[in-house]
């Protein structure tokens, strides 16, 4: 009888890779490998925040290592996927390649251009730390140039600030940068008369916080509106050249930051058959989260598909909360198995969505109720600190949180990366050394 462990690699160490993970510490019957690019986890739905020097990236942020400390059947391989080879069950990184009993792809999503290269070239994504660090030091940088310069003309595109998608993330950009123009560009800024920065919020549908609820989605737009922002529905953008985002509309916004928070598409994954992939590049799977016809080889998360549930005919929700209730279970299932026990489906559990819009100012979608303003900002803080990994991490951030809120005025402002070089562009946006790999979430 062969009692050696089952080899299990999971790759990508997101919601749904980690959940998974973390079910699985110290089951001796299996040998779990994580495959990350990055050496740490990260909690994406924060990344504006540091994007936007509100908190550290520290404070969301902790590493793989750490966390596997004293669970004796868990390694981690510091590595990018670049191939599946199904068929032989192993997998490729750039160093090794390993082999596995059973695969967990957990990959996320990465940012959807639809094409446009200029875009994709010149705008900036917020779906990884280094990409927050990255916007973080350009808006810090366009205001340093704006001050300093006599041309009108150029402080105003300099000032100017598009975003793209009226999504939560986009919401929660918008709002969180008018607050702080109001707060604190007049205090550390005199030099520039009025201080605020001229904000546009660009949606190609018909309102904000397109999957929430009409409550939330009118909320939202009343708040933006009272902040003094810009919003643009029925448009999309359709390039960025030269410092120009043209709109489908003809308009034109000159600017030197447009903020690309309009779409995601799943990454790619070398080696599986075409027909294994669907819209938008998921991956297929079953009730178990399964790849149809694949054995041994499951998906979970933002890149998965399943077209089961009668509820959800277009396939699960892109959130959080699939991705951790879709790692449990498989972890669970993974035992049954072992067990010769038969594996159950997956049923999402909706618990609801929310976004916060500004200081104090959030909406809440529950399953029975919709809650707006402060209680639903204390709603938003809470289910946001739970899933924060790290009990050191939640006590920094809840004291950095705490303290930026009441002061209205957080000391993160830091330009750390650029070279000095860099200072005097205008036009072109800075080289990111950090190759954008296929395992970040």
């Amino acid at each position: 009888m062969n009692t050696a462990p089952k080899k299990i690699i999971v790759v990508g160490g997101g919601f749904a890779g980690l959940n998974f993970i973390k079910r699985m510490a110290n089951d001796m019957r299996f040998q779990i490998t994580l495959v990350d690019n990055n050496n740490y986890h990260f909690f994406p739905p924060l990344l504006y925040q540091v994007g936007m020097a509100f908190i550290e990236p520290s404070n969301i942020s902790y590493p793989f290592r750490k966390m596997f400390q004293m669970k004796k059947n868990l390694r981690f391989h510091l590595g990018c996927l670049i191939r599946v080879n199904w068929e032989d069950k192993t997998i490729e990184t750039e160093t090794d390649i390993l082999a596995y009993d059973y695969l967990v792809l957990a990959l996320g999503t990465e940012t959807n251009y639809f094409g446009m290269e200029n875009v994709k070239k010149n705008s900036w994504a917020l779906k990884s730390i280094n990409d927050a660090t990255n916007l973080r030091n350009h808006l810090l940088l366009n205001m340093e140039k704006a001050v300093k310069t006599l041309d009108l003309a150029e402080r105003k595109r300099l000032l100017n600030i598009v975003i793209a998608g009226g999504g939560p993330t986009g919401v929660e950009v918008a709002g969180m940068l008018a607050e702080m123009a109001h707060k604190i560009g007049p205090v550390e800024y005199p030099e520039m008369p009025g201080g605020n920065l001229p904000i546009y919020l660009i949606e190609a549908g018909k309102v904000l916080l397109g999957p929430m609820s009409t409550k939330a989605q009118q909320e939202a737009h009343t708040v933006l509106e009272k902040l003094g922002i810009t919003i643009k529905l029925n448009t999309a953008v359709k390039d960025y050249v030269d410092g120009k985002v043209i709109l489908s509309n003809g308009e034109v916004i000159q600017t030197n930051a447009l903020i690309w928070t309009s779409g995601v598409i799943g990454r790619e994954v070398r080696g599986l058959p075409p027909e294994k992939l669907g819209r938008g590049r998921r991956i297929l799977v079953d009730e178990y989260c399964k790849v149809k016809d694949i054995e041994g080889v499951y998906a979970l998360g933002d890149i998965s598909l399943a077209l089961h549930e009668a509820k959800f005919p277009s396939g699960h929700p892109q959130l959080a909360q699939v991705a951790i209730q879709q790692g449990k279970l498989l972890a669970d299932n993974f035992k049954r198995l072992h067990e010769n026990r038969a594996m159950k489906s997956f049923r999402y559990n909706d618990k609801g969505s929310m976004a916060i819009i500004a200081k104090y100012k959030a909406v809440v979608d529950l399953p029975k109720a919709f809650v707006k303003g402060f209680i639903a900002w204390i709603i938003w803080l809470f289910i946001h600190l739970i899933p924060i990994a790290g009990f050191r991490n939640k006590l920094k951030l809840t004291f950095n949180w705490t303290w930026s809120f009441l002061t209205d005025d957080p000391t993160l402002r830091l330009i750390i990366r650029p070279k000095p070089e860099e200072f005097a562009q205008t036009d072109h946006k800075p080289k990111n050394i950090y190759q954008e790999s296929l395992v970040e979430r």
